[in-house]
């Protein structure tokens, strides 16, 4: 729908979008407002709501989903929505998350069964069964959490892209590097940032706007090695197998600076390590460019040392093959 970006042409909008952040204010004159960012696919917007009664335009919360109507103009040489009729949607509304919310590339159902379909030939029967006991128990919320608050994979779905993304890359590793356990380190890529189910704070449309208590005193690193343990505990996991997965897990962030309980210390943990740093840097190089033109730099970006990216013109940065 890209209710914000089809709007700038007009200047009227109407449609579908979420409220990232919500706050009552009241102008030098007295009056009452409501200062809203929204947000849909395309981007988010300041809006206000000018003369605002709780009776007359309804309370909203953070994540609501509403419908609005209003025009777009700009203050100090930025969009801002001065909203007209605002409601809440409801069940009968024809609106899809995924035109509300920055999504992945590709379906969550398609993502997930690829993966199932892929642990599902493992030839080692331990590691087949743990792995889709995991994958099934956490199901639901894998079809819709975020990999991160900010920076890389931080949309809808994105925690199953990044997944599968290492999946993939991982298979092809084993290609060529023969010697490593090719079942082990793709359970090993599943497995690593499962337990950002806990440790984000996210909501049904799968937007994380925070970190969890559990995340912020534990981390998805332990709490993953304890999803391991559960699951091996009900099902009887070998414990050396057990083991190899939990180190995989806690020492994927490769050295202690960056969170990791220890280093890698066999192959597959440290090619895992490896894995994760390079999907989420090549995230970050093509968010970097994106709407950069031929010959020019991108601004400088935080999450990549503060440089500025240079758009050669010669790949495509905004498309990968992960099916």
């Amino acid at each position: 729908m890209n209710l914000f970006k089809n709007a700038l042409s007009s200047g009227q909008v109407e449609g579908f979008c979420i409220i990232k952040s919500v706050e009552q204010r009241t102008t030098q004159r007295g009056q009452i407002y409501l200062d809203l960012v929204l947000s849909d696919a395309a981007g988010e917007v300041n809006a206000k709501i000018w003369d605002y009664s709780e009776g007359r335009f309804g309370k909203y919360e953070v994540n609501d989903v509403v419908k609005v109507r209003g025009t777009l103009d700009s203050w100090n040489n930025m969009p801002q929505l001065k909203i007209d009729r605002i409601r809440k949607a409801n069940e009968a509304d024809d609106y899809k998350y995924e035109d509300l919310i920055d999504s992945a590339p590709f379906s969550s159902e398609d993502m997930y069964a690829e993966i199932v379909r892929i642990v599902g030939a493992f030839k080692d029967a331990d590691l087949k069964k743990i792995m889709l006991e995991i994958l099934e128990t956490n199901r639901p919320q894998l079809l819709i959490w975020p990999a991160a608050v900010k920076l890389h994979h931080a949309m809808r779905g994105g925690l199953l892209y990044h997944t599968l993304s290492i999946v993939k890359v991982a298979d092809s590793a084993c290609k060529f590097y023969t010697f490593l356990d090719r079942e082990l380190l793709i359970a090993g890529a599943i497995l690593h940032d499962l337990a950002k189910i806990e440790e984000l704070d996210a909501t049904e449309n799968g937007y994380a706007t925070n970190y969890t208590a559990e995340g912020m005193l534990l981390g998805h690193l332990v709490k993953g090695a304890m999803n391991v343990e559960r699951a091996a505990e009900k099902l009887g996991t070998p414990k050396d197998l057990v083991m190899l997965l939990e180190h995989m897990v806690i020492s994927h962030h490769g050295v202690p600076e960056h969170g990791s309980a220890v280093m890698p210390m066999f192959p597959e943990a440290q090619m895992l390590s490896m894995l994760d740093e390079i999907d989420a840097s090549m995230f970050e190089f093509a968010a970097a460019l994106d709407g950069v033109p031929t010959g020019e730099f991108s601004q400088k970006q935080w999450a990549l040392d503060n440089r500025k990216i240079y758009n050669h013109g010669r790949g495509g940065y905004f498309k990968t093959q992960i099916f």
